[in-house]
């Protein structure tokens, strides 16, 4: 129900305000950036912190940053009229432009994660390159940078070198997604915005949708796979998840707290957007059923001792509906926003398309693209089960039960 009363109408748009301009591309822009961020998180808590029980799932973490940085900018590519000038940011720099200092920590982003992936692969590759012949040997030791040298020094210097940048990675995987937050927080003539708490809320929800996501592709890999998850890992993750979740819904509430608290001139405007239009997607679907299942079953898990089967359940249904809610989240930010007119005295409105340039299919697509290129990347260096691991991974699984 409007608290302001069912007889306030709000009808006039400018002309060229008739559709909303930022669509499903710029939903699922800061989504994929989001699930980057998160993903890294997880490996520095086990390269930088030693969480060990983290080891069975760090290492694909790690390569799933780098392979869903690889597609976090395709949304903006597709949304550009004409995406080669996007170059232009890097090549023709103005150091005032917020698009093109996201250019830059982007590529540091990517050197970032590229060296760090490099170092813990090398030993493999070295090991493959002295067991393999002719083609395959030429192209493993290419990708070893032609050095086959491995022992303990240089064993030790790679763990040094994959600490040093998993631990450079952490602020620079804040300010990567912070910057997406700082973006949307900074345009002011925009009141569902324009807000300090923009930046932390993306922070913060970056977090919760990467650790779903490993999760859920956790326990995917395994069923495909037919190998055991490690319950002290799925423990561990689950107990960061809901302790993330909690901060996130609650900078979320604090927002909507203080713009309702501030009565300022726009919360007229903001009320009806809030219980009229986005009233389904904003208060039921992503503080209800998306943010209050998940803190029940996540905190039910971490607190008491259930059965493993219960356990898992409760985990992975709790994934999978985070990381729904962290999409309608970026949806209402989004979409949301793009719907209140400059005069402040209507909406836009706004359907996303099916097979348009920016619609439903196009998303899916470029979404998919990621789990299919980590689907190649395990078949060919498989990331739950190298050298070393397994034998730990049983220990671990054993002790814990």
């Amino acid at each position: 129900m409007n608290p302001l009363g069912d007889n306030i109408i709000f009808d006039f748009v400018f002309p060229n305000e008739l559709h909303v301009v930022w669509s499903v591309m710029i939903v699922l822009y800061p989504y994929i950036t989001g699930l980057v961020a998160g993903a890294f998180i997880i490996s520095s808590l086990y390269h930088v912190f030693e969480r060990k029980e983290l080891r069975s799932i760090a290492r694909y973490s790690l390569v799933a940053s780098l392979v869903f940085l690889g597609f976090a900018t395709l949304p903006l590519l597709v949304h550009l009229g004409r995406p080669e000038r996007a170059f232009n940011i890097m090549i023709t720099p103005h150091f005032t432009s917020a698009m093109a200092g996201f250019g830059y920590i982007y590529l540091m982003y990517m050197s970032i994660l590229a060296i760090e992936v490099w170092f813990l692969f090398r030993g493999e590759l070295v090991e493959r390159a002295n067991e393999s012949q002719g083609i395959k040997k030429f192209i493993y030791t290419a990708l070893a940078l032609f050095d086959l040298t491995i022992n303990e020094e240089t064993k030790a210097f790679d763990k040094k070198v994959i600490t040093f940048f998993a631990a450079v990675g952490i602020p620079a995987a804040c300010l990567l997604h912070g910057y997406v937050g700082f973006l949307f927080g900074s345009i002011k003539a925009n009141p569902w915005w324009s807000t300090p708490l923009m930046l932390p809320i993306f922070i913060l929800s970056a977090i919760v949708s990467g650790i779903s996501v490993i999760i859920f592709k956790y326990f995917l890999v395994s069923y495909i796979q037919g190998f055991e998850i490690n319950d002290k890992c799925l423990k561990t993750l689950s107990s960061f998840l809901w302790g993330f979740m909690i901060i996130d819904v609650c900078m979320e509430l604090l927002e909507l707290l203080s713009i309702s608290y501030q009565q300022t001139g726009e919360w007229e405007i903001l009320s009806y957007l809030i219980y009229q239009k986005l009233w389904i997607p904003y208060l039921v679907i992503q503080l209800g059923i998306c943010s209050f299942i998940p803190f029940i079953l996540l905190g039910i898990n971490t607190i008491f001792d259930l059965k493993r089967s219960t356990a898992r359940a409760c985990v992975f249904i709790s994934s999978i509906l985070l990381l729904c809610q962290v999409l309608a989240m970026r949806w209402n930010v989004v979409i949301g926003g793009g719907m209140i007119s400059k005069s402040m005295r209507g909406f836009s409105s706004y359907f996303p398309g099916i097979f348009e340039k920016e619609g439903l299919f196009t998303a899916f697509i470029i979404f998919t693209c990621p789990f299919i290129i980590l689907y190649l990347v395990d078949r060919i260096f498989p990331l739950f089960k190298f050298k070393g691991y397994d034998q730990e991974t049983v220990a671990l699984t054993t002790d814990e039960h």
